[in-house]
């Protein structure tokens, strides 16, 4: 069996389950691992038995250690680096948001096809069996009426923050905040489901730093359907996720995991008689998977196959993703260094 032999850029609790996911697939092989010290790059490399070490990511992807690379560094850096991958003839897994904004985004896309190598956002939700049985079954919720999604998770940073401690996820410079971090895992699947909406509404709650602590969008799309949004970095929600349609409804425990998928028909009875006459319909797709080996599985097969980007987290969708995101943070007030194109981070 064929192995891709991954090198991963960025050494955080993300990369942690990424590659946890990863090693349930056995055409992974773990070859090399760039990070900024020495010293944290062998503690990493121990602990996983990687035999490759690097400080330079220039220096991991001009050699032939690697086919391809994952990359979780911050938001602000994920276009120069994979840019720079790509132009090595190495293929990219960046992780979510693909970029700053739609601008690298477009540039990032250009490089895959420039160079033909595979280019995948690693947003995991979209490619879970949940979400596949959502996108095989929704016509039998009849005409969609409303997509509404929640995902408010309180940062583990935020104390930090407010005792006025300096913390990388909310510094624009590093482009982050709310809807760069976790807003986009309720747009990319409403993106994937029904395309680009036809106009957007924003609202963001601002911190000092300049960034968003949490937001709201209301999207409207032709033909009678509206999408609304809730994201935040500051409180907890355990609201589940809905698409409503005028022949039932499909609830989903949470976005970013989509385990728990039940659709529940709309009831027959006259209003006065519908308590209690639906029954929910199980859709979740029982699996012994990682959350996360769906997304390295399903770029996995992309390299091997030679397809420069994926059926379902495609590049168009992924650039549509960060054109709604550039319209949020336009409407709130949200600006990054890397939306400067003098800024010498940007490309």
């Amino acid at each position: 069996m064929r192995k891709v032999r991954f090198g991963v850029v960025g050494t955080n609790f993300i990369t942690d389950w990424v590659i946890a996911g990863a090693k349930q697939d056995s055409r992974f092989e773990l070859a090399a691992v760039c990070s900024r010290t020495e010293e944290r790059g062998r503690y990493f490399a121990s602990r996983y038995g990687i035999p490759e070490v690097y400080t330079s990511l220039e220096a991991m992807v001009s050699g032939d250690c690697v086919d391809a690379v994952y990359i979780a560094t911050p938001n602000f850096l994920h276009a120069s680096q994979a840019i720079l991958c790509m132009s090595r003839g190495k293929h990219v897994l960046c992780e979510k948001p693909l970029a700053s904004n739609a601008a690298e985004a477009r540039q990032m896309i250009a490089a895959s096809e420039k160079y033909g190598v595979t280019l995948m956002e690693a947003m995991k939700s979209t490619l879970t069996p949940g979400f596949r049985r959502i996108a095989r079954d929704i016509g039998k919720i009849g005409k969609i009426r409303r997509w509404s999604s929640s995902y408010c998770q309180y940062s583990s940073r935020y104390d930090a923050f407010k005792a006025g401690n300096p913390v990388n996820t909310f510094n624009p410079a590093y482009s982050n905040g709310a809807v760069m971090d976790i807003g986009v895992y309720t747009i990319y699947p409403m993106i994937v489901l029904f395309g680009a909406p036809d106009s957007v509404a924003a609202s963001s709650t601002m911190l000092a730093s300049g960034t968003d602590g949490q937001g709201t969008a209301i999207f409207g799309y032709a033909g009678g359907m509206e999408a609304s949004v809730a994201y935040s970095k500051i409180a907890d929600s355990y609201l589940p996720s809905e698409i409503q349609g005028e022949n039932g409804s499909i609830v989903i425990d949470h976005v970013s995991r989509m385990t728990s998928v039940s659709f529940i028909p709309r009831a027959t009875a006259p209003a006065a008689e519908r308590r209690g006459k639906t029954v929910p319909v199980d859709w979740s797709i029982p699996s012994d998977k990682d959350v996360y080996y769906h997304e390295v599985e399903e770029f996995i097969s992309l390299v091997l196959a030679g397809k420069r980007e994926s059926d379902i987290n495609t590049h168009h969708n992924s650039l549509l993703v960060m054109e709604v995101v550039d319209e949020i943070r336009r409407q709130s007030g949200i600006v990054f260094p890397a939306d400067n194109a003098d800024n010498p981070e940007s490309l």
